[in-house]
């Protein structure tokens, strides 16, 4: 099992910056990828950024040149670094960890970015 933590969630002003953190503990040599979700009221889950294989990254769209996601292999998290963020980024972020057998989320961190 895997369990994943996310923390660094709350209320930034649009242009400023905020960033994410997951701790993953539990059965971590199981985990293939890491990345971020996000969900905002009424909408579809989305991919924000992810690991990909060889250690590079992916973002979608609408945040490449504005978030950056990293890790730090030693303590075991991720994190997604959001700068300049937007109302429109406004929405539950996920930490999701591709595993050998299963995946695995967090409970979700809650981000509002005001106008």
């Amino acid at each position: 099992q895997v369990q994943l933590v996310e923390s660094g969630g709350g209320l930034a002003q649009a242009g400023g910056s905020l960033r994410l953190s997951c701790a993953a503990s539990g059965n971590i040599f199981s985990i293939n990828y890491m990345g971020w979700y996000r969900q905002a009221p009424g909408e579809q889950r989305e991919l924000v950024a992810r690991f990909t294989s060889g250690g590079r990254t992916m973002y979608a769209d609408s945040v490449k040149g504005r978030f950056t996601i990293s890790r730090d292999n030693g303590k075991m998290t991720v994190f997604l670094q959001m700068n300049s963020p937007k109302p429109e980024d406004t929405a539950v972020y996920y930490c999701t960890a591709w595993g050998v057998r299963e995946d695995y989320w967090g409970q979700g961190t809650q981000v509002t970015v005001s106008s």
